[in-house]
């Protein structure tokens, strides 16, 4: 089996670049977690042919205490710079994501755990949990951690992936159920009885996401974002087996709206019966469709969780990359200038075309 890009990077790490900063920086070395995590479809490992287009060669994502990076990390890349090959194993530096060819991303460890999930530590509050978006911990957790000295941060990706307490997660939960049965089904209902190609075609896409998002729920594994959501949901243990033949059903072109309205009944179905079975709600009577409102069946489910938690736990959880979209939007208005960002959008001029 040929290396990958991130296999490349773990030799390139050890071989050049560890060896510069013990021997030049080892105070800051010594306080700093060396790696390949965060974002990129290369840390899933699922990167392939379509990924070099672009943030593609090889990288060693570094967090340093932020008074170290603040001091320290300019000419921590300086020193690294002035002593990298031009290639390494058949990989240019001159393509690398970061610092000039270096390959070397240094960071501020707070601010990074802030771009990602809005706090500088692992959450210490019921609030603090329902702040961080869902599918941005998968950005602490995934990918690789090669050199961690003081394991602050392999500390927080070890916390992290006890996933969540037991009232976060079934807060989560309800929130989904109450999305996937009032803001799902019963919409697509209302929009096939009024003709709403439209919005049907809205509330049923993301009622499949919301469906997706209670199967890695129940199955007690982060959602990753969504260009890779099915990937990884169907390595789930439990909830692929039960889903995946409904939603691969749903989706096709050819299913019309009333056949992918009842498939997702049968997916109601299949995670009440689930959430019983888990315990988390108790057994109940079988309920009827109605002919105005359809099958809002989870609903059900998400008043008795929310019965059985605290009034803190009211509040709305966080399921957008609200954190990231907040550095993103800095970076290209203050970042990065435009022929640079058209050139990460593999947007070319058309000269001569209309």
């Amino acid at each position: 089996m040929s290396n990958t890009i991130i296999d490349t990077s773990r030799e390139f790490f050890l071989d050049i670049v560890l060896p510069i900063i013990q021997d030049k920086f080892p105070e800051e070395t010594s306080n700093t977690a060396f790696g390949a995590f965060g974002l990129g479809s290369e840390v899933l490992g699922m990167d392939d042919s379509y990924s070099r287009d672009h943030h593609f060669g090889l990288r060693i994502n570094a967090l340093v205490p932020d008074d170290i990076f603040q001091k320290k990390s300019k000419i921590i890349s300086e020193t690294v710079a002035s002593n990298m090959p031009e290639t390494y194993k058949g990989e240019s530096l001159a393509a690398t994501i970061s610092n000039a060819g270096t390959a070397l991303a240094l960071d501020s460890f707070e601010a990074y755990l802030k771009r990602m999930i809005g706090i500088s530590h692992y959450p210490n509050s019921d609030q603090e949990w329902l702040s961080i978006p869902e599918e941005d911990i998968i950005h602490i957790i995934n990918g690789e951690l090669w050199h961690d000295p003081s394991e602050a941060f392999t500390n927080i990706r070890k916390n992290f992936k006890n996933y969540y307490p037991d009232n976060i997660w079934k807060r989560r939960i309800a929130h989904w159920c109450r999305y996937c049965s009032g803001m799902g089904s019963y919409a697509l209902k209302r929009a096939i009885l009024r003709d709403n190609n439209v919005f049907a075609t809205v509330a049923f896409g993301k009622t499949i996401r919301w469906y997706v998002q209670l199967g890695f729920l129940l199955d007690r594994v982060y959602f990753p974002y969504d260009k890779w959501v099915w990937h990884f949901f169907e390595k789930l243990p439990r909830m692929a087996d039960r889903l995946s033949n409904l939603i691969e059903e749903s989706v096709k072109m050819s299913t019309d709206w009333n056949r992918k309205l009842d498939l997702l009944d049968e997916m109601a179905d299949v995670i009440d019966l689930t959430l019983v079975e888990d315990k988390i709600i108790k057994p109940h009577p079988k309920f009827k469709k109605s002919d105005t409102s359809g099958y809002r069946l989870l609903e059900h489910a998400y008043k008795e969780i929310l019965d059985e938690l605290p009034d803190e736990l009211l509040i709305a959880p966080n399921w957008d990359q609200i954190y990231l979209e907040g550095f993103v939007a800095n970076y290209v208005k203050n970042g990065i200038d435009s022929e640079t960002w058209l050139g990460l959008l593999n947007l070319e001029e058309n000269i001569g075309k209309d």
